[in-house]
């Protein structure tokens, strides 16, 4: 077949799970704004914090950051990973605990692509809302700071590609993660495990610039910086040039990586599907 009729036919199959999840987006609205004002607050708090430690210090910059820097940090991660989180692994662990993942496994269609493109409605939705705001926000703040416009279009465009990748990455890490539900049945506590160790193997809760020498090397070679670090330090400029296409190069590996991992898995899980619910 063609390969833009092969594109054609896949985007016919698959689009309409994307404006499923945004009408199921549009429903729970209210969580939505929960979780956005929550992550706010986190961020406020987060400050303050930082700001306590930057006066204690008596330094005006810690590790190449300044508390400018932290503070659109802050920002800037909390925006990175509202928008780059997936569900993956509470969708899966939830179907398979309530047997809707039986109906899901008789369709003619790819296990992977439809969780893909309802998430892609979702975060569609999320983009639309947040992200225009926080990054005016942000430039407004960088601008009183700096006096002068300082946002570089080229490292933003490449920060969008980065933060592309981090979604991909995230959202096969969670699926692979998910499919432990085929063997432990619920994974509601193992979730919330994964998500605070994440938070801080990412960079989301200290910025691996400022960990220890040999543990920030390991952290940025680790697939968790992908996450949120490495865009929000292409869109800081902290990365530049040959750094910033390493950086790119390693996030398109793991996506690659657990892409591969996680059909792996599913074809491995599928021989211990038992339904619970249904």
């Amino acid at each position: 077949m063609n390969p833009i009729k092969k594109i054609k036919k896949y985007l016919h199959t698959y689009l309409p799970f994307t404006r499923a999840g945004i009408q199921a987006a549009m429903v729970f609205r209210t969580n939505f704004i929960a979780w956005f004002v929550g992550d706010i607050v986190y961020c406020l708090v987060m400050y303050y914090i930082w700001l306590a430690v930057f006066n204690a210090s008596g330094e005006g910059m810690m590790n190449g950051f300044t508390m400018t820097d932290m503070t659109v940090f802050l920002f800037i991660t909390a925006m990175t990973r509202f928008l780059t989180d997936s569900d993956g692994s509470y969708d899966v662990g939830e179907e398979v605990k309530d047997g809707n993942i039986a109906m899901r496994l008789i369709k003619p269609v790819s296990f992977h692509s439809t969780f893909l493109f309802t998430e892609i409605g979702w975060k569609l939705l999320t983009f639309g809302l947040i992200f225009a705001p926080v990054v005016i926000g942000v430039e407004i703040y960088k601008y009183n700071a700096y006096g002068g416009f300082s946002l570089d279009i080229a490292a933003f465009l490449l920060y969008l590609i980065s933060m592309i990748m981090s979604y991909l990455f995230s959202f096969y890490m969670n699926v692979c993660f998910g499919f432990m539900a085929f063997f432990l049945k619920n994974l509601w506590g193992f979730n919330i495990i994964k998500s605070s160790v994440l938070r801080f193997l990412s960079g989301a809760i200290v910025p691996l610039a400022l960990m220890p020498g040999a543990l920030r090397q390991v952290l940025e070679w680790m697939p968790f910086s992908s996450l949120c670090y490495t865009p929000v330090m292409i869109y800081m400029g902290k990365y530049a040039g040959s750094e910033i296409a390493l950086r790119l190069a390693i996030q398109f590996g793991w996506v690659i990586g657990f892409y591969f991992i996680s059909k792996l898995i599913l074809s491995t899980a599928l021989r211990h599907v038992t339904v619970q619910g249904g």
